[in-house]
């Protein structure tokens, strides 16, 4: 038996999945849901909560916005994240948190799970904000600094609890919008979290194979 832990930000996120899962019927793997709320601060508190629980593997699943990598709706998976916002300023300078000497502002997952389905997934480097982007100039600075193909709010503190927990793990984002002066009339969010459970299902169904 797989003891498989899935998490989102938001029930929406993950709502066809959710419902694929109350009719699946399978020996092979037990689902346990997390819907941790919008934001690092919720992640890192509701994930450690599970501190003490083993799982097979970790899934956040949930969608993000584009630094013009990928197109709207494509699905990508996650290994390496930033606390972009994380440091002090220094008149017109920023010194990271890792230049500080407190913490290491990048992120990378310790134990990625893989296998013949996920190999067809892209990967993307993303950042992690409190303030989604809008703004030209903060735009600019964002990708002079870490140059990431996406951003969320919450996937650097997911594979923060991962590699804390030693969980094997697998982050997918769907994109719903490109990272630009907020127009939500480009947004497409309905494509995104149609992507993103169709790929979740796919994946569920490869692992009970």
């Amino acid at each position: 038996m797989i003891k498989l832990l899935l998490v989102s930000a938001t029930p929406f996120e993950i709502e066809p999945c959710t419902a694929f899962l109350k009719n699946f019927k399978t020996e092979n793997v037990s689902v346990k849901i997390c819907i941790t709320g919008v934001g690092m601060v919720n992640t890192a508190f509701e994930l450690g909560k599970l501190h003490h629980e083993k799982f097979d593997l970790v899934i956040n699943a949930g969608i993000a916005g584009s630094f013009n990598k990928h197109n709207i709706g494509d699905v990508v998976q996650v290994n390496e994240d930033c606390f972009s916002e994380m440091g002090a300023e220094d008149g017109g300078k920023f010194l990271s948190i890792d230049e500080l000497g407190f913490a290491a502002q990048c992120v990378k997952l310790n134990s990625v799970f893989e296998n013949d389905f996920t190999k067809q997934i892209k990967t993307a480097k993303g950042i992690t904000v409190n303030t989604v982007h809008g703004n030209e100039q903060s735009i600019a600075s964002a990708v002079k600094k870490h140059n990431p193909d996406i951003e969320t709010m919450e996937s650097a503190a997911f594979i923060h609890a991962a590699n804390a927990n030693n969980w094997k793990a697998l982050q997918l984002r769907a994109v719903s919008n490109q990272v630009e002066k907020r127009n939500k009339g480009n947004w497409n969010i309905p494509l995104a979290i149609k992507n993103l459970n169709e790929t979740l299902i796919e994946l569920l169904k490869d692992i009970c194979r």
